[in-house]
């Protein structure tokens, strides 16, 4: 049967598309269903693009830091259009190349929207191509969430995708939603002369992280000149008269030639016939999956999907163990490790492992150590000397790994490594730190003084 597979992937982004190359590389029969582009909303739409603009637009940042110290006199001049121009060239660039890479390793490309149509089948695209399976990843991702108070209407009001298209910088933005998202589109834009309103609900930014990073994070672009507001409900954000209108609940509003709105995504399970699989979706939206992230008896979810760590690389994580597991080649219940995550740009979030208020409601003998960044050569080279590395700690051992400031995402992997490690306080390290590097920050916090928290 040409329409049978061993292993059926839904969406070709970081989870569908590793999955799918590690499925054929077992020797599976293999295919890949996709409705959009390859690479899915990381590769085309949001980080990948949005850290090509950022690191393509750095130096003003650095010109900027330096010019406070008087080393660097005249500030550089960047053209926004050719750094769009050159960043649609490498995403495509990527996008042809995960295409080859899927035809040579034998995969099955189908494009259009996978829906089941029962256990072990499903409809691809519209006109509706039948296939039957084994096994089936889904790897659907996720989409933009918006309250049904704001309306995107693509050309004064926008989503991430739509904000990242821009082929001019407005000279004004409202952003509504202060976590990575709205922080990252909004410094590249504010790097451009665009001048950034940041709005969010919630007491601080990042609500996510604990609130000494959120007050930092907060501190930081407040001294770039971003005009903040924190825990104000949004009444309304529309287009008015080619312009983006912001009405807060007391009635207070704020104009701006665009908005963006960044206040999360979520699961794109709409549509899948879910049910169909026996498949059973959360109050979210998300797939409730088991141990080994089955979703039901022939179908697995990884990534956005199953809303455990809605992050491209927990996602790749999740669908090398699914295809692994649905082609036989590993049992036992998946255990990741913990999951890090970054917010980009001039003024960094890291964290690895949970915050020091999840910490905190445990109990015991929850402790912080800490090394700042203006201690550190390198950072002080940079001029990022706000900056702070913080280790938390039960007793002696490592719980968890938190850093804002200049540069702190590049030390993610190590802070990853340590805690893989169970480095426990006051012994000596099983890795060597090199000197000058930012990453002895790392080092420094874990022999600092532990101050208790709870």
């Amino acid at each position: 049967m040409n329409n049978h597979f061993d292993i059926l992937i839904l969406g070709g982004g970081p989870a569908g598309t590793r999955a799918a190359l590690d499925a054929a590389g077992y020797g599976a029969k293999c295919a890949l269903a996709e409705p959009a582009f390859f690479g899915g909303t990381c590769m085309n739409s949001g980080c990948i693009p949005t850290k090509f603009l950022l690191g393509g637009s750095a130096s003003l940042d650095l010109a900027a830091t330096q010019q406070r110290f008087k080393v660097v006199l005249s500030k550089p001049v960047l053209d926004f259009a050719a750094l769009q121009a050159r960043k649609n060239r490498f995403i495509k660039g990527l996008r042809v190349s995960l295409q080859k890479d899927l035809e040579n390793a034998g995969v099955a490309v189908f494009k259009g929207k996978g829906q089941f149509t029962g256990p072990q089948s499903a409809r691809i695209g519209g006109a509706g191509q039948e296939l039957t399976f084994d096994k089936c990843i889904a790897a659907t991702g996720s989409v933009p969430a918006f309250f049904p108070t704001m309306k995107a209407d693509g050309a004064n009001v926008l989503s991430s995708a739509g904000a990242l298209g821009l082929e001019t910088v407005p000279e004004s933005m409202i952003i509504a939603g202060g976590g990575p998202i709205g922080l990252e589109l909004g410094e590249i834009f504010h790097r451009f002369g665009c001048r950034v309103t940041l709005v969010e609900g919630m007491p601080r930014l990042l609500p996510a992280e604990d609130e000494e990073t959120g007050a930092a994070v907060e501190a930081h672009f407040r001294r770039e000149g971003w005009n903040i507001f924190t825990d104000r409900r949004i009444a309304e954000l529309n287009a008015q008269d080619g312009r983006a209108v912001l009405r807060f609940d007391d009635g207070e509003e704020l104009r701006a030639a665009r908005a963006l709105i960044a206040v999360g995504r979520r699961p794109a399970s709409a549509g899948l016939s879910v049910e169909a699989a026996g498949i059973t979706l959360n109050e979210r939206g998300f797939a409730v999956c088991d141990d080994a992230l089955r979703c039901s008896e022939h179908v697995y979810a990884a990534g956005d999907l199953n809303g455990r760590a809605m992050l491209a690389h927990a996602a790749d994580h999740q669908a090398r163990y699914a295809a692994a597991h649905a082609a036989g080649k590993i049992t036992g219940p998946y255990a990741p490790p913990p999951v890090p995550a970054c917010v980009y740009g001039s003024f960094e979030v890291m964290r690895v492992g949970p915050t020091a208020a999840e910490l905190r409601k445990k109990g015991g003998d929850i402790g912080i150590s800490r090394a700042v960044s203006a201690s550190n050569a390198i950072a002080q080279s940079l001029g990022h000397t706000r900056g702070c590395v913080r280790m938390l700690w039960e007793g002696d051992e490592l719980r968890g790994v938190a850093a804002y400031g200049g540069g702190v995402s590049h030390l993610v992997t190590a802070a990853a490594l340590l805690l893989k490690l169970g480095v426990k306080k006051n012994r000596p390290l099983p890795i060597l730190f090199a000197h000058p590097t930012l990453d002895e920050l790392l080092e420094s916090a874990i022999f600092a003084a532990k101050e208790n928290i709870a």
